[in-house]
């Protein structure tokens, strides 16, 4: 399918939606039109897995074209269906009775069956509670089929849900449904959602253009980003993954065969629902991500809460954009969390901008990357801020500052960071990239172009320096500067005034008052044949 059929498909589903969800706000139906769609990808993957099982026994429905082939598998085969979901657990990892199939689903609301939804909260339940997958567990969990929002009573809701099932359906079929196109589909709504989400778009998304600058960066050489892309990346961590695109971002700039597991944590339900289905939508296997639902800043993944240097997880990458100067409350005891331990005091109760940065950076691997988004705040603010930068900086853990243009989020119109930092790195300075001015204006928010992202990105990998734009600047400068990294101190995007020739301006002005004499004599001359007053 072609870049453009595949925005084609966006646009159609995201026309559905926006016809259909009358006054339900955009959020709300969100869940609703992208965990049918999630339905839809699962059984699609069945029925193929299903296909391959059976071979020759899979029955033709010709004569039934309305009916699932594998319903009328079931209906002639009663005696044999626990031996073949056995073998279907086994390997495609997963069980759909084809009831609880989206062809059965999508029939059934072309016929605006009564049991529609009945039905549909069945196969949800039977997917997250019985289908033997641990990662459906409560997926959809948020989904409330029985809110008011879809209509005040059972047979509304049910007619509502057959019309947006069936729309679905229609749009759906005039394309391709692999698990890319799908994929690519689900995040593009996402993205017309968090556009329609005003501030809490922030919880779950984060536009592309910022998450491909910062996936082109972490999966640079660490060492030495002038040599080119790393060969793998074994493990890459979000502690803040939303919706999961950063990390499916790394994955496609890697290759499925480039990457080890990919781990995600989430603190929102609903994202975290939104993260494994993306997960899955594109392709990547249940063995190749783990997400998990907790606190980040409380570390409550117990994966990472490993204090032993020896048995930690460590990441190849670490990617965030999470989210900006939340209000926290860490006990007296996490000051000695061998997260922030070192670093002179806890970040601000007003601001948890650095908590998340010091969780990132503490399970970064040696010859690992990190990168994430921070409001400029974290490059200057002082007091306890102060004291972690300075620590980072003399330890050499900061490699590179970029600024970007302001406006460019829904969530927010201030302009952002990104930080770059490494256990180890080469170079004794910081590159400081100003990219603040660079991008496209839009109605609602600014956009990054293509080229805007690959200035940054060459800048960053050969560290290049040009004048308004990027400087490579030593520590002893920054000391001097009480370690603040405000980028403005470091990089003028002042234009200089322009040199005036005074000598030269003063003959322009004689010669023009000569035109001005010569004009005014040659108008008079007219007026005095006409017997009009003359010009003074």
């Amino acid at each position: 399918m072609t870049e453009q059929d595949q925005k084609k498909l966006g646009d159609i589903l995201w026309g559905i939606a926006d016809d259909l969800r009358g006054a339900m706000n955009a959020d709300d139906f969100r869940d609703y039109m992208l965990s049918f769609l999630f339905l839809r990808y699962l059984s699609d993957n069945y029925e193929a897995a299903a296909r391959k099982e059976l071979g020759a026994d899979y029955p033709d429905n010709k004569d039934e074209p309305n009916m699932p082939p594998l319903r009328l598998w079931y209906e002639g085969n009663l005696n044999d269906i626990d031996q073949f979901e056995a073998q279907m657990r086994r390997k495609a990892h997963y069980v759909i009775k084809p009831h609880y199939l989206w062809s059965s689903i999508a029939e059934m609301a072309r016929t605006q069956d009564e049991e529609l939804l009945r039905t549909l909260q069945e196969s949800f339940d039977y997917i997250e509670n019985e289908s033997f997958k641990s990662v459906f567990v409560g997926l959809f969990s948020e989904i409330n089929l029985n809110s008011e929002k879809l209509g005040k009573t059972y047979p509304a809701r049910n007619a509502k849900l057959c019309t947006i099932v069936t729309k679905i359906a229609e749009g759906l079929a005039k394309f391709s449904t692999n698990s890319d196109v799908l994929g690519d589909a689900y995040e593009y709504l996402i993205g017309q959602f968090a556009a329609g989400s005003g501030k809490k778009a922030g919880e779950f998304y984060t536009p592309q253009p910022i998450s491909q600058i910062l996936s082109e960066i972490v999966t640079l050489d660490g060492q030495d980003p002038s040599t080119g892309h790393k060969q793998r990346l074994d493990k890459v961590l979000d502690f803040a993954c939303g919706s999961g695109s950063l990390l499916l971002n790394v994955r496609k700039r890697m290759g499925a065969h480039g990457i080890g597991k990919i781990y995600g944590q989430e603190k929102n339900i609903t994202t975290y629902n939104l993260a494994r289905m993306n997960m899955l939508l594109h392709g990547v296997k249940d063995t190749e991500f783990e997400i998990f639902h907790g606190d980040t800043l409380f570390n409550e993944w117990d994966e990472l809460r490993e204090a032993n240097p020896a048995r930690k997880l460590r990441f190849d990458a670490v990617v965030a954009n999470p989210p900006f100067s939340l209000r926290w409350e860490p006990s007296e005891a996490m000051a000695d969390d061998f997260r922030f331990k070192g670093y002179g005091g806890l970040a601000p109760k007003s601001a948890a901008d650095f908590a998340f940065l010091l969780h990132g950076f503490h399970f970064l691997a040696p010859e690992g990357t990190m990168a994430i988004i921070l409001p400029h705040g974290v490059l200057f603010r002082g007091g306890a801020e102060e004291r972690i930068r300075t620590k980072l900086l003399r330890d050499g853990h900061i490699d590179t500052v970029i600024g970007l243009p302001a406006n460019l989020f829904f969530s927010t119109g201030i302009p952002v960071c990104i930080l770059v930092l490494k256990k180890c790195k080469k170079p004794d300075d910081v590159l400081f990239i100003n990219a603040a001015e660079y991008f496209e204006k839009g109605k609602r928010q600014n956009r990054l172009l293509p080229e805007h992202i690959k200035r940054i990105v060459d800048t960053y990998q050969h560290r290049t320096e040009e004048n308004r734009y990027s400087m490579r600047v030593s520590m002893e400068r920054i000391e001097k500067e009480g370690f603040n990294l405000n980028i403005s101190r470091y990089i003028s995007t002042a234009q200089a005034e322009e040199e005036i020739d005074l000598k030269l301006v003063h003959r322009q002005l004689v010669a023009i008052e000569k035109e001005i004499a010569k004009a005014k004599d040659k108008h008079n001359g007219f007026l005095k044949e006409l017997g009009l007053p003359l010009l003074p």
